[in-house]
C-alpha cells in the first residue's frame, strides 16, 4: 500500500495564522520551556508544507510532499536560521549578520515565478522544483515581512517558557496564543498570592 500525505503526522509546530515567515522561525518552539524541534525528519517536513499549502501561491503536490528528503530538509533548517535571524534583527532594530541577506536572497533567486493568466482566474508559475518554489516564496514573504507595515508589530512572545513570535494585530495582544496568556496570568496570580502577606 502507497503512503497518501494525508497518512503523515503533523508537522512543524501548531500554526497559530500568523505570516508565513513567522510560522517557519515558530517550527523551533518550546513546550513548558524544552526546547522542540518541529523540523527533525524530512516527514515532519512534508507534513509542516501540507498543513501551510492552502496558504501557499504555488503549494506542492501531494507527490512533491511525498518526495521531501533530507536536503530539502537542509535546506528548509538554513531558510529557517536566515528567516530567525531577519526577525530579531527587525524586532531589536539591528543589523543581521551581513550573509543573511545574501543566503536569503539565494532562495529567492532559485525559483523565480509569475503569474498567468489562465481564465477567469491566475496562476502562479515557476520552472523550480516544487520545494524551492516553496522556500522562495517563503524567502519572497520574509522580505515583504522585514521591510513592511508588519515589521514594527513583531513581537517574541513573553508568556513562561515560550520562543514563538508574533505579529501584534490588535492593540491588546501580548502573547502569541490564548495559551501563553494564560500561562502568564496563572504565574503571576501564583507570584501575587505567594508574596501576599499571611494572615
Amino acid at each position: 500500500m502507497s503512503t497518501r500525505i494525508a497518512d503523515l503526522g503533523t508537522g512543524g509546530a501548531p500554526l497559530l495564522g500568523e505570516p508565513l515567515p513567522v510560522e517557519l522561525a515558530n517550527t523551533r518552539y518550546a513546550v513548558r520551556g524544552v526546547p522542540h524541534e518541529g523540523l527533525a525528519e524530512p516527514e515532519h517536513l512534508a507534513a509542516w508544507l501540507r498543513d501551510i499549502a492552502p496558504r501557499l501561491a504555488g503549494p506542492p503536490s501531494e507527490a512533491a510532499l511525498l518526495a521531501v528528503d533530507a536536503a530539502d530538509l537542509a535546506a528548509v533548517l538554513d531558510l529557517r536560521e536566515c528567516v530567525a535571524a531577519l526577525l530579531r534583527a527587525a524586532m531589536t532594530d539591528t543589523a543581521p549578520a551581513a550573509d543573511v541577506p545574501t543566503r536569503l536572497n539565494a532562495y529567492t533567486r532559485a525559483a523565480p515565478r509569475w503569474r498567468e493568466l489562465t481564465w477567469p482566474t491566475a496562476d502562479t508559475r515557476t520552472e523550480a522544483a516544487p520545494i524551492a518554489a516553496v522556500l522562495a516564496e517563503l524567502a519572497d514573504a520574509t522580505i515583504d515581512l522585514v521591510t513592511g507595515p508588519d515589521r514594527a508589530e513583531l513581537r517574541p512572545c513573553h508568556g513562561p517558557g515560550c520562543v514563538l513570535h508574533f505579529v501584534k494585530n490588535n492593540p491588546r495582544r501580548e502573547w502569541c496564543s490564548a495559551g501563553c496568556g494564560n500561562r502568564a496570568r496563572v504565574a503571576r496570580h501564583y507570584q501575587r498570592t505567594k508574596n501576599a502577606p499571611q494572615a
